[in-house]
């Protein structure tokens, strides 16, 4: 596995990362002895990266990857959490907390149950809309002159946030969501991370499962399961993006490869400065992705894909409208 760097300041990590949010949330049920296999595999395979975040499962995330972690080497395992989403006793949503004594707070909680010292790379979840982001950052850098966090990273802002933000501490990444369905960060958000030495760690590599190559038109969702509310995997919608990944697997096929691993590779390809979060849950699923590690894409590679998937053609936003208003890189004139 070869590694790249979050941005100029931060760690070294695996070229690819493993997010950790469908083992415990948001997917439907999980199998937890599989979910640990799971983490086991990525760590063989040379997968330092391990993303997640204190609500996911409102803790058991961190969780489980103590446990998955148990007689490694805690030098060896780059832990990157995010934190401030609030959550109620049945799983709803309260909103964002960015006060500097909530950020502590959080940050407590989260090296209890992930049983270590330290969080390589800290980062709110979503800004909190009522606390300056500079407020945020300078509590998080407080932590890291204590040697309780290594990092910063950000989730989710635009580039006038991240510029405001940096100038407070270096952030190390933005993670954000960037996919062939997702381009939006291309416009603004990118340049600026670019321009601030600040890398991506890009989630929602594979549209929540659209871009796997493995969904069905009449595929029935669980409880609990997110996507039964995204606007991409509503009826006409879902119809239309399929017929992109359709498109998309044409290309993969000429290519001896799946639609995942083509889907994948385009991401990585985008730049040294990006790293892909593979959020497989089972064992089969991470050595399919795996495998694109190796894929080399080509100038007409990348040309047939573009023109399998324009930027744009998405059909439905990526979340829904009550979500999408807590995203500030998705507000008006913020980089979206």
């Amino acid at each position: 596995m070869r590694t790249r760097t979050l941005g100029t300041t931060g760690p070294a990590v695996s070229e690819l990362g493993l997010g950790l949010m469908g083992m415990s949330d948001l997917y439907g049920p999980a199998d937890e002895a599989e979910s640990i296999a799971t983490i086991h595999a990525a760590l063989d395979a040379g997968i330092t990266l391990m993303d997640t975040g204190d609500f996911y499962g409102m803790g058991h995330n961190e969780m489980l990857l103590r446990d998955a972690l148990k007689g490694r080497a805690r030098e060896q395992v780059v832990i990157s959490v995010k934190f401030g989403a609030l959550r109620d006793p049945d799983g709803g949503w309260s909103g964002n907390d960015g006060r500097p004594q909530a950020v502590k707070n959080f940050l407590a909680y989260t090296l209890r149950r992930l049983g270590t010292d330290h969080v390589d790379v800290y980062r709110p979840a979503r800004l909190d809309p009522d606390v300056p982001v500079e407020e945020t950052v300078g509590a998080i850098a407080e932590m890291v002159k204590a040697g309780h966090v290594r990092h910063i990273g950000l989730s989710e802002v635009g580039a006038e946030t991240l510029r405001r933000a940096h100038a407070v501490h270096p952030i190390s990444d933005l993670q954000i969501e960037y996919s062939l369905l997702s381009r939006g960060i291309e416009r603004d958000i990118l340049p600026a991370a670019r321009e601030l030495g600040i890398g991506v760690t890009a989630y929602g590599v594979l549209s929540r499962g659209l871009l796997s190559g493995h969904w069905s038109p009449g595929r029935a969702l669980g409880a609990g399961d997110f996507r039964g509310m995204s606007p991409r995997f509503q009826q006409e919608n879902l119809q239309r993006n399929l017929d992109l990944v359709e498109a998309l697997r044409r290309v993969a096929e000429a290519k001896g490869a799946s639609v995942a691993q083509l889907a994948l590779a385009w991401v990585a390809a985008q730049g040294e400065d990006i790293i892909p979060l593979v959020g497989a849950r089972r064992r089969d699923r991470l050595a399919e992705s795996l495998a694109a590690a190796d894929l080399a894409l080509t100038p007409q590679d990348l040309a047939d894909i573009e023109r399998a998937v324009p930027a744009g053609a998405a059909a439905g936003d990526r979340y829904a409208t009550a979500q999408m208003s807590h995203l500030d890189s998705e507000a008006p004139g913020n980089g979206s």
